[in-house]
């Protein structure tokens, strides 16, 4: 039987924490920074967990379910 492979696009967005849950990066920070404030900038720069309606989703693109 061959082996199950993982979404190479949620291999590249999600790390798995030492606790088990899911971080990930946010959105909106790549182009069009002119008229964006410099607090929104800084609160994009800082990664978050996936919520947990998601999880399971993140997880199975993973291949950790």
């Amino acid at each position: 039987m061959p082996k199950m492979k993982t979404k190479s696009s949620a291999k590249k967005r999600f790390k798995v924490t030492g606790s088990g849950k899911i971080k990930r990066k946010h959105a909106f920070k790549s182009h069009i920074l002119t008229k964006k404030s410099k607090k929104r900038k800084l609160a994009l720069t800082h990664s978050t967990l996936v919520h947990k309606t998601d999880e399971r989703s993140v997880k199975e693109q993973l291949r950790l379910i």
